[in-house]
């Protein structure tokens, strides 16, 4: 059954808040708050309770006093203050996406732990949060997962994007739908029914398809098909890329339909 990944709705979510000084420097002297703005740190180690699902958790400081995080369910985003070492979330937002098992409980553990204001210090690429019941280590996201390449990476479709919603469904977990660019322009790759050829070419953040050539063989199943067709619609002339870490996503020339890919 297809689940849908995008975002659905915003809801507000309270989030407890403690006293806090005007400061924003971490007392221990290693890191300030300046020196978070603009990065993603994610989750290497956790002591005291698990993420459920394994998460990991993803934090960014897009900008000074803002703040998203996921722990492997829905993402949350707003302001925070940063002061004396504590983090404090008054007042974030929240996706409303449906989670399967186990990963459905993330939500509840990642307001559990911004709820109690944990403490954090910065150690050059080592964010460290603590509450009451658990401290997580993050790396920065550059040293943790750095971008893979564009050429000579295989990209396996995770979600299809569509105007309406981002997709993903057990046909196209199973379908093992694949894309390699080589650095001199070759494309292969699989539609999860049909294997295709082709040539494209790389540009500063966009991949531009040449005809492609597939095998003919009919898919049996019709999610089959409706994938082999969202996948074919959307490597066909020029298209856009963004890669971030061991994700990729791109998008078609209508600037709406989309497959996000995973490094393999």
């Amino acid at each position: 059954m297809t689940r849908i990944l995008g975002v659905l709705a915003l809801c507000s979510v309270a989030v407890a808040v403690s006293a806090c000084s005007a400061t924003s420097s971490d007392p221990s002297g290693s890191g300030s708050a300046d020196d978070l703005t603009g990065r993603t740190f994610v989750s290497t180690e956790v002591t005291g309770d698990a993420i459920p699902g394994g998460g990991p958790l993803v934090v960014e400081f897009p900008e000074p006093g803002r703040l998203a995080a996921t722990a492997g369910c829905n993402r949350f985003a707003g302001g925070i203050e940063l002061a004396d070492g504590t983090l404090s979330a008054p007042n974030l937002a929240s996706t409303m996406m449906a989670c399967p098992p186990p990963a459905d409980g993330a939500d509840g553990w990642l307001s559990t732990l911004l709820s109690g204001s944990p403490q954090w210090s910065l150690d050059g690429d080592v964010l460290t949060l603590t509450g009451s019941a658990t401290t997580v280590s993050l790396t920065d996201k550059k040293v943790a997962d750095p971008d893979r390449s564009l050429t000579g990476t295989e990209w396996v479709v995770t979600t299809m994007r569509t105007a309406d919603a981002v997709m993903s469904s057990a046909a196209l977990e199973n379908a093992d739908v694949t894309l390699t660019v080589t650095e001199d322009g070759q494309v292969s790759g699989s539609t999860g029914c049909n294997r295709f050829t082709g040539t494209a070419q790389v540009g500063d953040g966009t991949l531009v398809f040449g005809p492609l050539a597939t095998t003919r063989v009919a898919c049996a199943d019709p999610a089959l098909a409706q994938i082999e067709n969202h996948v074919l619609a959307v490597l066909s002339g020029e298209t856009t890329y963004t890669v971030d870490g061991s994700e990729m996503t791109l998008t078609a020339s209508n600037g709406v339909d989309g497959l996000g890919y995973r490094a393999r």
